[in-house]
């Protein structure tokens, strides 16, 4: 490909936005939006000057050359392998599937198409994680033994019940373990392992906090997910809607510890060594502000702390290039079915389950038909509930309170 700006269309004008304020930035060019919220819709278009389009099918006739997709947690599969069929390269939010089988599913689309596929899990792109990637591929901390990573994100009801407008959007819905490469990716990203085990625990729905009773979720509080690496570290993910807001890195070698600080500036590293393994010249321990190791200045002008940026970027390099980028299907794909085995484990009491590997041919055939999921539109036999407490459903006075604030945003029933 030449040096021409990527022209790349967005479908969601809500999360989307970022995407296509960051675009320029990235040398990709924003040609067209789409979504089905006309009102929205209409407003986006008018301040970026582009075409719209509510009928996805159409969007896709639109002369362009990638899609980014801010849609639905659960609905990226479907259209991912549309734009990919049509002949566009995709970049995707998180998940990158809903369930096993749309992993398989999407794998095979990549392969089959070449086209190229990012995951856009932006927390791996933040200024720490990125010092904690070059220190840790320096061999600063020596071999990966052990992580924590979290990312907690409490909210009132009032502010969940304006991003879940309708009984069953998909915030209302998803488990306590689902929404977690927020906290997985960044291991992955800094270290270059991949999680092979998984087991869970989950924290349960609390009918003594109004941030969940005065809203319509029906999942469960907070999840916490130990994994086993492929190169035999351990990881305990931490997610959900605990007090107390955090997104944090911690990664433990057998030459040293390094994180991202909880207090203060939480963009600062923590670097420690001991000092029986380190020179006498290097101190015991130095607290800093990383620079990002590229784009410094583009990056700071964009949303999530820079980390928005770095999505873009990635994508379109990876197009310009023709090389996939490192959140590729295979990594997207890996970190987002933990979520959904580690529900498994957290339903059976929080006992061990191999996460399969979609490189692989013969995990690809046991899984291809999976659809196990709390999607109310696959409910029937053999689906789970969205909390491990069975089938939560609002208080009346929890609908009434929804009704007010869905209607300022236009919703009707």
């Amino acid at each position: 490909m030449t040096d021409r700006k990527i022209r790349v269309g967005v479908v969601g004008v809500m999360r989307g936005m970022s995407f296509a304020r960051s675009a320029e930035a990235a040398g990709m060019e924003l040609v067209a939006l789409c979504d089905v919220w006309e009102d929205k819709l209409t407003e986006a278009g008018e301040k970026f000057g582009v075409t719209t389009y509510t009928d996805y099918d159409k969007f896709l006739t639109h002369e362009m050359d990638a899609v980014i997709l801010a849609n639905y947690f659960h609905e990226h599969v479907p259209f991912a392998v549309k734009a990919m069929d049509a002949g566009f390269h995709v970049m995707s939010e998180c998940a990158a599937c809903g369930t096993l089988g749309e992993g398989v599913e999407l794998v095979c689309a990549v392969e089959r198409t070449g086209r190229i596929y990012m995951f856009a899990e932006n927390c791996a792109y933040f200024v720490y994680n990125q010092e904690m990637r070059r220190l840790y591929r320096q061999g600063v901390i020596g071999k990966f033994l052990y992580g924590e990573c979290e990312y907690v994100h409490p909210d009132p009801a009032e502010v969940k019940l304006a991003r879940s407008v309708g009984w069953n959007h998909w915030r209302n819905w998803i488990p306590a373990t689902y929404y977690c490469t927020h906290s997985i990716a960044p291991v992955m990203y800094i270290t270059d392992t991949w999680p092979v085990q998984v087991n869970a625990f989950i924290v349960p729905y609390d009918y003594d906090d109004p941030t969940q009773t005065m809203s319509t979720s029906r999942h469960d509080t907070a999840a916490v997910i130990m994994m086993k690496m492929d190169n035999g570290a351990i990881v305990k993910s931490l997610h959900g809607a605990l007090r107390g807001h955090q997104l944090c890195t911690r990664i433990h070698g057998n030459k040293g510890l390094m994180e991202s600080l909880r207090v203060m500036n939480t963009n600062m590293l923590r670097l420690h060594r001991a000092t029986f393994d380190k020179d006498r010249s290097e101190p015991v321990e130095r607290i800093y502000l990383p620079d990002f190791p590229e784009h410094h200045q583009d990056a700071t002008q964009t949303g999530h702390g820079g980390a928005d940026f770095f999505t873009n970027f990635h994508f379109a390099e990876a197009i310009r290039t023709g090389r996939q980028p490192y959140l590729d299907v295979y990594r997207g794909v890996q970190m987002s079915i933990v979520g959904i085995l580690a529900y498994k484990s957290a339903l059976k009491g929080g006992v061990p389950v191999d996460v399969p590997d979609f490189r692989k041919d013969e995990d690809r055939k046991k899984f291809e038909a999976d659809n196990w999921s709390p999607d109310p539109a696959l409910a029937g036999q053999g689906q789970p509930k969205p909390s491990i407490l069975g089938d939560i459903q609002p208080s009346e006075e929890a609908k009434t309170f929804a009704r007010k604030v869905w209607g300022r945003q236009g919703w009707t029933e």
